[in-house]
């Protein structure tokens, strides 16, 4: 099948390399709240280090150790300061660094931007929002964009089933319960790319609910959200054309939003822009004209109980159209 040429190296590589990437590594945090729970991961792990270490030295002297050292280790006083006195010293230090050190209690950082973003898990996918200042609204899936040293407040939903946000370099996991809206504070300090993931399981193909987020110099991100803001522009070439048609022909626009068309179903991703985007079907594929044919044709079999139905009733010339115009939608 095509699409295996596409998707197996789509999945199969960046799980192999999973351990060499950094791409969704929470020990390379691009964030301030991923930062300090870094820092604390450390602190613990090098504390928790420290009594296993200590302890295995008690250990290996009450076995080995003289009889003078065994009794000093079998005196109450030992016994009790060891046992008692030291786990509630150093859980309690522990603990409240902990609080300290992830600024538990205190108030969140606010946007000075007035920008507002909601990020809702769908199934299985991420619809990704932006409110700008002026109250134009932008909807796009599967990426989510934050502007480098500004703090964004993200509005996290769900309509269906609990999800859970998790992008491991930029904050920590928050969940997406139907009926509530959590909001997590992100904080980008770097450029680049990270990789997000649904850390809660949804059912079916929660494995492949995936996103990207790209953080970006507060000047990209303005250029960036005015240009996903604008309309999609008509197709250039006869195979967009036809493919164009063949979209709203097909009854695609039921499901699918291409603003400034007639396509305004809100069932399915935004694809007004979808071409620029750096995967398809929440990072399970590639983003160019053959991925989107394999996904249009035999999507089920890419992304097993996904909720688009495969379009096995298109010629090729149909499906290689079709694609060549969702490809040119940037």
């Amino acid at each position: 099948m095509r699409f295996l040429k596409r998707a197996v190296p789509a999945i199969v590589a960046p799980a192999a390399l999973a351990g060499c990437s950094n791409i969704q590594s929470a020990f390379a945090p691009m964030g301030v709240e991923a930062e300090r729970t870094n820092v604390l991961f450390w602190v613990m792990t090098a504390g928790g280090t420290l009594i296993f270490i200590a302890v295995l030295i008690a250990a290996s002297v009450s076995i080995f150790g003289g009889e003078r050292a065994r009794k000093l280790l079998a005196r109450e006083w030992f016994v009790t300061a060891a046992g008692i006195w030291f786990p509630v010293v150093v859980l309690s230090t522990l603990l409240v660094y902990g609080f300290i050190a992830l600024g538990a209690g205190a108030a969140p950082e606010r946007a000075q931007n007035g920008l507002k973003i909601s990020v809702e898990g769908e199934l299985w996918w991420w619809r990704v929002t932006y409110e700008r200042p002026d109250g134009t609204v932008v909807e796009t899936a599967n990426e989510l964009h934050l502007p480098v040293g500004e703090p964004v407040q993200v509005a996290l939903t769900s309509t269906n089933v609990i999800h859970s946000f998790w992008a491991p370099r930029i904050a920590g996991k928050l969940d997406m319960i139907p009926g509530r809206t959590n909001t997590l504070t992100l904080t980008a300090t770097e450029e680049g790319v990270s990789r997000g993931q649904c850390a809660e399981y949804c059912g079916g193909a929660h494995a492949l609910m995936s996103f990207f987020v790209i953080a970006q110099s507060p000047e990209e991100f303005e250029a960036w959200l005015a240009a996903e803001a604008r309309p999609a522009e008509e197709p250039e070439g006869e195979a967009e054309t036809r493919g164009r048609d063949l979209f709203f022909a097909a009854g695609c626009g039921a499901c699918h939003t291409v603003r400034g068309t007639a396509a305004e179903g809100t069932i399915g991703p935004d694809l007004t822009h979808v071409g620029a985007r750096r995967s398809l079907a929440a990072a399970t594929l590639p983003n160019d004209a053959e991925a989107f044919a394999d996904w249009i044709v035999d999507n089920q079999h890419i992304k097993p109980e996904n909720k688009m139905p495969a379009y096995d009733i298109f010629s090729d010339e149909d499906v290689s159209d079709l694609a060549r115009y969702l490809e040119g939608l940037n």
